[in-house]
């Protein structure tokens, strides 16, 4: 059996819960504190982040030890190649990467960093109130994003093109924890709404959107596909 180490609302362990819940392969969940760095962890990754994904040897050999999603998502797309999250030609593989990449580092810095961290995750590090400036700069440069989302939308059936894909999930990855602080504008993007409605509704997001933070809920609509 494979074992994901990750964290609520860390969407990179998010991203390959998805992956691998869209490509049916079993796993269980750990929960890993990072800020306690744990020995037994930082052992599995030096960089002592999540997600780590641990792959069962089924010899006698040790187990398979993967860090950072988007080496974790490669190595599924390459032992698991149905279905696609990386598919078409080589134009349409690197166009699913290009936007993975985009959620992943940009929407990350310039939105995540801003509200996710600032409001929960520095209660979690006892690094002190929350940064006013930051979680406006964040609320200023999600509208940026949502638009950008709702470009691509107007042109294609998901975000890199015809077919559901890793770019969609990475999006989705992201969105969904910023979703769970309530700082996403749905009513002013309603086209951005209804992909992440069409995302919500798919299986392999319901068991994230179960998740709770103990003593932090989330908004009301956050886990309903229809909000």
């Amino acid at each position: 059996m494979r074992t994901l180490y990750h964290l609520w609302l860390c969407p990179y362990a998010r991203k390959v819960r998805i992956a691998l819940s869209e490509k049916k392969l079993p796993f269980e969940l750990e929960i890993e504190k990072v800020w306690e760095r744990r020995d037994e962890f930082l052992s599995l990754n030096p960089a002592g982040e999540v997600p780590v994904l641990i792959e069962a040897n089924g010899g006698d050999g040790p187990p398979l030890v993967l860090a950072d999603s988007g080496v974790i998502c490669e190595y599924l797309e390459e032992v698991c190649a149905e279905p696609a999250l990386v598919g078409g030609g080589a134009e349409a593989r690197a166009e699913v990467r290009r936007l993975s990449t985009w959620f992943d580092l940009k929407f990350q810095r310039e939105v995540t960093v801003n509200l996710v961290d600032e409001k929960i995750n520095k209660r979690f590090l006892g690094l002190g109130a929350p940064s006013s400036s930051a979680i406006r700069a964040g609320h200023a440069n999600i509208s940026v994003h949502l638009a950008y989302i709702e470009f691509l939308i107007e042109r294609r059936n998901w975000l890199a093109g015809p077919d559901f894909s890793l770019a969609d999930i990475s999006a989705a990855a992201q969105i969904s924890c910023v979703d769970y602080v309530g700082d996403v504008p749905w009513e002013d993007f309603p086209e951005a709404r209804t992909w992440y409605a069409r995302i919500k509704s798919r299986p392999s997001l319901r068991p994230i959107l179960a998740d709770h933070i103990p003593g932090i809920p989330p908004p009301k609509h956050y886990a309903d596909p229809d909000f």
